[in-house]
């Protein structure tokens, strides 16, 4: 019998074993991200029982991925992110204008008082916030987003480009739902999960949202001094 024969007889018993005792194969077990949406729909209950074994309860669970579909558009943009091959020189000429200025001059004016509060309690002067707040969104009025954010996460979780990074943030967004501070109809923004002017990914939501107003709840969507703080 020739080396080769005997490999893959070898092989051929090793898979009849494997079959025998019932083992997943090995095939089967890598289909834990997917390139396109076929694989989406079986992937969204492995995750799930995945999000319980960390610690999300299966009420949450299934609330936040109930209803899911996969979203092509969101991997399209996924793939062409302009910014990214801008420098920051270049990035600054296209966003930053003189009404943008001024309309951070007048945020400044008016909410005097609230960063006044927040510099005291973390050392972080209004005008570096009112940089973020402009330049991210421009004060909010570019809109929310307005996607589902569990549904665009769970898009970017199942793709194989960085599954890892994304079902992290996934998690999170479902730890934000657990602990009430939003429900998943609530958790609405843009198409890779930022949330809310200040445009937090739910990791940075979890680890860093502050509860400013004092309404029981840390909401970076509508809750000016939540955001900032």
């Amino acid at each position: 019998m020739s080396l080769y024969s005997k490999i893959n007889r070898g092989a051929g018993a090793v898979a009849g074993m494997l079959l025998a005792l019932g083992a997943t194969s090995p095939i089967a077990a890598a289909q834990s991200c997917g390139n396109d949406g076929s694989g989406f729909e079986a992937w969204v209950p492995q995750f799930q029982a995945k999000a319980q074994a960390q610690g999300i309860s299966a009420p949450t669970a299934r609330a936040a991925l109930s209803g899911l579909s996969y979203d092509g558009n969101t991997i399209r943009l996924d793939r062409s992110q302009r910014s990214f091959k801008l420098s920051f020189e270049d990035f600054y000429a296209k966003r930053v204008s003189k009404s943008l200025i001024s309309r951070g001059q007048r945020q400044l004016q008016a909410n005097a008082q609230l960063f006044e509060r927040i510099e005291k309690r973390f050392g972080v002067p209004g005008a570096i916030l009112v940089s973020i707040w402009g330049l991210e969104t421009n004060y909010g009025s570019d809109g929310n987003g307005g996607k589902s954010i569990v549904n665009s996460l769970a898009t970017l979780a199942y793709d194989c480009r960085r599954s890892e990074f994304f079902q992290n943030e996934l998690l999170n967004a479902m730890r934000i739902i657990e602990r009430g501070d939003m429900p998943a109809s609530q958790l609405r923004g843009g198409w890779a999960g930022e949330i809310g002017p200040m445009q937090f990914l739910p990791s940075s939501y979890v680890k860093y949202a502050v509860d400013f107003d004092g309404d029981g709840r840390k909401d970076l969507i509508h809750s000016a001094p939540d955001m900032l703080a």
